[in-house]
C-alpha cells in the first residue's frame, strides 16, 4: 500500500447528552464517517485518502469535526452532506471548503 496524499480524522467522540462540551457523536458524526467510507469506496481513492475515525478533536460543542492532513485543515458543523464536496475540493484537488472552516479561535 502506498502512503496516501491526505489523512482525514473524523471525530467520533461520544459524551452523556447534556455534557457542556457537547459531542460530534450527537451531531451526527458517525453518519458523516459513514459518508467519508462510502465516497473513498464509490471513488476507489485508497491509494490517495485515509479515512479514520478518532476521539475529540477540540471544539465539541461545533461538530461534527472533521480534520484533514497534511494540511491541518479543520472543518466544523459536517453533515453527511458535505462529504463529496469535501472530497472533490480538498481531497482530490487542494482547495480548502471555505465555507466549512473552523474559524481560527477555535484552533488556539
Amino acid at each position: 500500500m502506498s502512503r496516501p496524499a491526505r489523512h482525514v480524522f473524523v471525530c467520533t467522540q461520544q459524551r452523556p447528552p447534556g455534557h457542556p462540551r457537547g459531542s460530534c457523536a450527537a451531531k451526527g458524526s458517525t453518519q458523516v464517517l459513514q459518508t467519508f467510507w462510502a465516497e473513498l469506496q464509490k471513488r476507489n481513492a485508497y491509494e490517495k485518502v485515509a479515512i479514520t475515525y478518532s476521539g475529540c478533536l477540540g471544539p465539541c460543542d461545533s461538530g461534527a469535526n472533521v480534520l484533514v492532513y497534511p494540511e491541518g485543515t479543520m472543518y466544523s458543523g459536517v453533515t453527511p452532506a458535505d462529504v463529496p464536496e469535501i472530497f472533490n475540493e480538498h481531497l482530490e484537488n487542494g482547495k480548502t471548503v471555505e465555507r466549512l472552516l473552523a474559524p481560527p479561535e477555535l484552533w488556539s
